[in-house]
């Protein structure tokens, strides 16, 4: 292990580690909000969109995610759409994250009583007060195990982005291993800036996901 070549490279993995955990959080950030629309009508199973739902769930669940960037970067501008690599990077791992966090949050509201729901509208809410005051913060707190386990794929799924000439950490990993043939520092300081960007977030998830049991079925 030479730490010269380590302490010459520091400098490019910190520019891609900062470029992979900015479209890693914009793309996760995405999911959550496609995963919430997409489980609130398939839940409520709302005409049309719920089926629209199931499909696009079932797409991007089973399709990976290097050929849905592919589609995104090199397929869209054939018919005009064209987005930078970081766009295109972001928007691919919103679209499979929604997939994943919409059935995580259909799992925790299907989880919830019937009998919540059926007060809240003997109440006199409509449903989308019951959905945001009554089922939405119970189904959130039952379905944190599933998003910390989302988020904690996601973030690794950011390797697959130098398939799209985006200098992340996978990209600078293998252009300075083809240039210099340091194969193990540059081996060494990929996998050490992984645990950088998903150790701290495996720490807190676990420590939500222990918060968020008490909080339901108490000690």
């Amino acid at each position: 292990m030479d730490f010269a070549v380590i302490q010459e490279y520091m400098p490019l993995y910190i520019e891609a580690f900062i470029l992979t955990v900015k479209i890693g959080w914009i793309g996760i950030a995405l999911s959550l909000v496609i995963g919430v629309a997409a489980a609130f009508v398939m839940h409520f199973k709302v005409p049309v969109l719920s089926r629209i739902a199931k499909i696009y769930v079932e797409l991007f669940r089973n399709t990976p995610l290097l050929v849905q960037l592919f589609f995104i970067y090199f397929a869209l501008p054939k018919i005009g759409i064209q987005m930078s690599a970081e766009t295109c990077g972001a928007l691919g791992l919103g679209l499979l994250g929604g997939s994943y966090m919409a059935e995580g949050f259909r799992s925790g509201m299907e989880a919830i009583p019937a009998s919540q729901s059926e007060s809240a509208l003997a109440l006199g809410m409509v449903k989308r007060q019951m959905f945001t005051s009554v089922i939405f913060p119970e189904a959130l707190s039952l379905s944190v195990p599933a998003i910390v386990a989302n988020v904690i794929f996601l973030l690794k799924e950011t390797s697959v982005f130098s398939a799209i000439s985006l200098m992340d950490l996978m990209f600078t990993a293998k252009d300075l291993i083809g240039l210099y043939y340091n194969t193990t520092e540059a081996l060494f300081m990929l996998v050490m800036f992984y645990i950088v960007m998903l150790l701290p977030v495996s720490l807190i998830g676990s420590y939500l996901e222990k918060k968020a049991r008490l909080a339901t079925f108490g000690e």
